[in-house]
């Protein structure tokens, strides 16, 4: 699988985003996605991750930080995942990375490993 993220940027505090990430990888596979991000000198977490549970269906976690500012979607044809972020803090600037895994070892995505990874894209939240 590879992942391809773009849409990246500069924001203002309270502004809105979307990050996308394209997966390409062998016909059929519907992976399992996420995203991470990693600020300037902190470690890397997961943000958000989205599963197919069905044609139409899917389980979709956030941590904490993120809820009810951060939607993540999905479209199966194109194996595109898009991560809108709203009411952006300071403390969203980072390097987002989307990742990829063919195994769903638990059943949150946010604790699963991931096993293929793209090129991070830089979210700056500033004034």
């Amino acid at each position: 699988v590879q992942l391809q993220a773009s849409g990246g940027g500069l924001v203002q505090p309270g502004g809105s985003l979307t990050v996308s990430c394209a997966a390409t990888g062998h016909p059929g596979e519907t992976p399992v996605i996420a995203w991470f991000r990693q600020a300037p000198g902190l470690s890397r977490e997961v943000v958000s991750c989205i599963v197919s549970t069905g044609p139409a269906t899917y389980n979709m976690q956030f941590v904490d930080s993120v809820k009810d500012r951060f939607y993540i979607s999905r479209d199966n044809v194109h194996n595109a995942v898009a991560l809108q972020m709203f009411r952006l803090k300071p403390e969203d600037t980072g390097v987002y990375t989307c990742a990829a895994t063919n195994y769903m070892t638990d059943t949150n995505c946010l604790r699963i490993s991931y096993h293929y990874w793209g090129r991070g894209t830089l979210v700056t939240v500033s004034s």
